[in-house]
């Protein structure tokens, strides 16, 4: 009698017969044998303070009139917030998650074969029914873009967001050929994110990795600023970290720390005031000494309350979104609540989030299903958050390479009937974003119901379930895919004009070009 297989857990490591013994830690990561581990760097005192929010209790009137003179301002540089997650290891996120199509977009079906070569069985087909709009049961279109029916990801966003939450949702997919089992593939968007305007009023980049990335794949080399470099946080303590305000806070309480820190402000500004002025240097000095007194009057004023940083008080997280007990014993619900408590509330510019462990062509498709539900609830727990903060988000899905099926069916109760996940496959590769907006579902561009379901997929798929490699620039060019990621997200912010000034040399050619790379109207208009 053969010996019934256990399904492996969510952070089991995976082992696969064909690839070399991991080395790196990049390939430790893809298979699911190394965690996000690492402390945050705390930024020094001037570097906080680019741009910080509303103050909780607002300061006395003498020093609220010298914050925007110190160059205290509100809520980072008020773009949408920018959360993207790296699945490491070769992903499936096309078909069997986010339904692709042929040329005419997500309804223009591919055939048995190729639905079956991404892992969807012949009794999962999608087809239409009745009419263009009527699908059947094996497509979903809660969230605007369509998934599969089954889709993991589908199930575990639509645990997480709400029905309201839901309807203000809408998304693109973009077929894309990246390498697998490489960090070498240029897709990380950050650089580009804050190139596009992106930036936060305590860090301007965070990820969940300790990499020049912030991720596990890297960022094109040409958009790479080094002095940007995320900062690394996967952890509720990375994000209490990074603002220090001293003992005064522990010796006094909050309120009467801000008040010392006023008076010093007020004493060192009349003593300055008696300095020869007639060297510039003096000059600066002066404005530097009276602004760093601003400036750390209004840091304890907004920080010196644990809670006001802290994802693990924070009654939007805890409870409504993520229960004690999950933050208590999953990684990678405390990462994600680290992450999208940071870029949300305009703290950090744009973030990343790695998940390990997707490098799943086990020879079963339960392995896979598992881990791709647990990201869909990361990915949910980010939508709902906004949602809950009146707040629009972008949200992108990335991954190096994909997978393929052989037709061979996993009828375990994980695996769900489905194809099992027998290779990797870069030819069934390709990513996808969702744009929450709180003023409602986003707009598709387009002037015909046919055009506008074009624009939901940027590029399309063969009949036999393989990219298009020249259905769209980014098609067979991942470093023209982070391009054509930026692009979407100035389009969201009205901002298109603005491209070329942002990527000089830029690879998306013309304007009408660029158009048809767009998925929708704009949401904000210039910023939130």
């Amino acid at each position: 009698m053969a010996k019934r297989q256990q399904p492996l857990s969510a952070d089991a490591p995976l082992r696969h017969a064909d690839h070399k013994r991991p080395m790196t830690r990049r390939d430790f990561l893809a298979q699911g044998f190394l965690t996000g581990l690492g402390a945050v760097t705390a930024p020094s005192l001037f570097g906080l303070f680019a741009s910080p929010r509303q103050a909780s209790a607002a300061l006395s009137s003498d020093l609220e009139a010298l914050k925007t003179s110190c160059g205290v301002t509100v809520q980072g540089a008020g773009k949408i917030p920018f959360i993207c997650f790296d699945l490491a290891g070769g992903a499936n996120i096309l078909g069997s998650n986010v339904l692709i199509g042929r040329q005419g977009g997500q309804r223009d079906f591919l055939t048995t074969a190729g639905y079956s070569k991404m892992g969807i069985p012949g009794d999962m087909i999608p087809s239409i029914m009745n009419s263009d709009t009527d699908l059947s049961d094996y497509a979903n279109s809660e969230l605007g873009l369509s998934f599969h029916s089954d889709s993991a990801f589908l199930r575990g966003i639509l645990e997480r967001v709400s029905v309201a939450t839901a309807a203000n949702i809408n998304g693109a997919a973009i077929p894309a050929r990246s390498d697998n089992d490489t960090g070498n593939n240029p897709h990380n968007p950050l650089y580009a994110i804050n190139r596009a305007g992106a930036d936060g009023e305590l860090l301007t980049l965070i990820g969940s990795r300790n990499t020049d990335s912030g991720g596990n794949s890297v960022a094109p080399p040409s958009l790479v600023d080094i002095a940007l470099r995320p900062t690394k946080v996967d952890r509720p303590s990375d994000v209490t970290g990074l603002v220090d305000t001293g003992k005064l806070v522990g010796l006094l309480n909050q309120a009467d720390a801000v008040a010392v820190m006023e008076s010093i402000q007020r004493i060192s500004s009349m003593k300055l005031g008696r300095v020869d002025t007639k060297v510039s240097t003096d000059e600066i000095i002066k404005e530097l000494v009276n602004c760093g007194y601003v400036k750390s009057a209004d840091l304890i004023d907004r920080y010196g309350n644990p809670a006001a940083l802290d994802p693990m008080l924070d009654l939007d997280i805890v409870g409504p979104i993520f229960s004690l007990d999950e933050l208590e014993s999953d990684r990678e619900f405390r990462k994600t609540a680290s992450v999208m408590k940071l870029v949300l509330n305009g703290y950090a510019g744009a973030g990343t989030i790695t998940m390990g462990g997707y490098d799943y062509h086990t020879g079963n498709r339960s392995v896979g299903e598992i881990r791709d539900l647990r990201a869909g609830r990361c990915m949910g727990a980010c939508l709902e958050y906004a949602a809950r903060l009146n707040m629009p988000l972008m949200i992108y899905v990335f991954s190096d390479g994909s997978v393929s099926s052989n037709g061979t069916l996993d009828n375990s109760v994980d695996g769900r009937g489905k194809g099992v996940w027998t290779s990797d496959n870069s030819s069934t590769a390709g990513s996808f974003f969702l744009v929450y907006n709180p003023g409602g579902q986003p707009i598709l561009r387009g002037g015909t119901d046919d055009a506008q379901l074009m624009q939901q997929q940027i590029g399309y798929f063969r009949a036999d379930g393989s990219v298009e490699t020249a259905s769209s620039p980014a098609a067979n060019n991942v470093n023209l895919l982070v391009e054509t990621v930026a692009l979407n997200y100035m389009a969201l912010h009205d901002d298109l004009g603005g491209f070329e000034a942002a990527f000089p040399n830029h690879g998306l050619g013309s304007l009408s070009l660029r158009d048809s790379l767009t998925a929708f109207n704009p949401i904000v208009s210039g910023t939130i």
